[in-house]
């Protein structure tokens, strides 16, 4: 497993927004997620019929890089790994509940297991720069 620092956490909790990418075999793919990192893992919430749920199906493999842009202050957290679809069960539970802490919009417009799938992104590779 792939351990954090705990400036690396504690920026990662103070972020909402993340960029997201899969690819198929063709092309690949980039879009703003709202995410969650918890146990040393990235969950963001999809929906079945995006191209990102799409893409995960095909290719097993994303990348999620969370970065913030100030001059003279950049600070981000780039990483790669595998992606788990978690749809139902206890971990769905736990982490539908911290998005629903989280996240104004989700409180708007909840779902419920076999809805809307989340995707685990465990990480093999981690890059940060701007934690010192």
């Amino acid at each position: 497993m792939i351990r954090f620092s705990e400036k690396e956490k504690k920026f990662l909790a103070s972020i909402e927004e993340a960029r997201f990418a899969t690819t198929n075999k063709e092309m690949p793919h980039v879009k703003p997620v709202s995410f969650i990192f918890d146990d040393g893992a990235f969950f963001i919430a999809t929906d079945y019929h995006t191209r990102t749920y799409k893409n995960i199906k095909a290719n097993k493999y994303a990348a999620i890089s969370v970065d913030i842009y100030r001059p003279g202050g950049h600070k981000a957290i780039l990483a790669q790994g595998k992606v788990e679809i978690i749809e139902n069960g206890a971990q769905f539970k736990k982490i539908y509940s911290k998005f629903f802490e989280k996240f104004e919009w989700v409180r708007k417009d909840p779902w419920k297991e076999g809805e809307a799938p989340f995707l685990k992104l465990v990480p093999l590779t981690k890059v940060s720069w701007g934690m010192a």
